[in-house]
């Protein structure tokens, strides 16, 4: 066993946990400063996975658009300066602006790349301003409990899958898509399904949910986060099998990149706010 890289690995760990902590739990401009630090550092990533260092100045319009929108959903959902929701539709002319910026590029050699400028937005940029609609209550008071327990499902299913995939998949367990991942096994699947149900059963008892929350709501809510998140994970590990990539970036030392810490949840928290919003009780 290589210490020193565990070593690594857990305090560079140990201190992003500890920024999300400070995100979520101390106030809504931190919050907001983290996350759309994280989105922002996400999009690079994944700009410079697909595109190299190629229309670097489209790169950063798409980067802005997706920052404009996370920061008028922050406005509104905040009910900061009495922000109404009718104008976070202004966050589309950016988004134009993208596609307007198109036509005056020279070279255009490779202009089919510029399809990944509005793959990020939809992929990355979406699910963190979603986040906005968490970690609010319809009242606009901040409260990070919510997405915190979000997180430690998904955080939960994410140690799950690999202590049980580890120790039984790579022996005994059938693969899960061999193809794009093949150290992802049934057995870790399962091993995570049952983490992120257990995760969720405490956090109900704990406390942490909102009061309004039933036992089945929180362990239908981790059911469905645990699923979506495995598929976020195994979409972006066919973005980097694509490129011959082994990590999206070397930002989290041990752990690789923003976008390989996200890639779970920017599917598992999507699909936790529908969840919640269908039946009504996300607040």
């Amino acid at each position: 066993m290589n210490y020193k890289n565990l070593i690594t690995r857990t305090l560079s760990g140990a201190g992003f946990v500890a920024v999300m902590l400070a995100g979520l739990l101390l106030d809504k401009y931190i919050f907001a400063v983290v996350m759309l630090f994280i989105m922002i550092v996400m999009m690079h990533e994944f700009f410079k996975m697909t595109m190299g260092d190629e229309y670097r100045f489209s790169r950063a319009l798409a980067i802005f658009a997706g920052a404009t929108l996370f920061a008028l959903t922050f406005l509104y959902k905040g009910h900061i300066w009495n922000f109404p929701g009718r104008l976070v539709i202004l966050a589309m002319i950016p988004i134009f602006i993208v596609m307007v910026n198109s036509l005056y590029v020279k070279d255009k050699t490779d202009f089919g790349k510029f399809a990944n400028l509005y793959t990020a937005i939809l992929y990355l940029a979406v699910p963190m301003t979603l986040m906005n609609f968490v970690a609010f209550t319809a009242g606009g008071k901040f409260s990070g409990h919510l997405l915190l327990c979000f997180f430690i499902i998904i955080w939960a299913s994410d140690v799950g899958a690999y202590l049980f995939g580890m120790t039984l998949g790579q022996k005994f367990g059938k693969k899960l898509f061999p193809e794009i991942s093949p150290k992802k096994s049934w057995i870790g699947f399962w091993g995570g399904f049952v983490m992120s149900v257990l995760v969720a059963t405490a956090l109900y008892y704990l406390g942490l949910f909102p009061q309004s929350y039933s036992l089945m709501n929180c362990i239908v809510l981790a059911v469905f986060m645990n699923i979506s998140g495995v598929y976020g994970d195994l979409v972006e590990s066919q973005w980097k099998r694509h490129y011959a990539l082994k990590d999206s970036g070397n930002l989290i030392p041990g752990h690789g990149g923003m976008l390989d810490r996200f890639d779970s949840a920017l599917f598992a928290v999507p699909v936790g706010v529908i969840y919640l919003m269908v039946h009504n009780i996300l607040w």
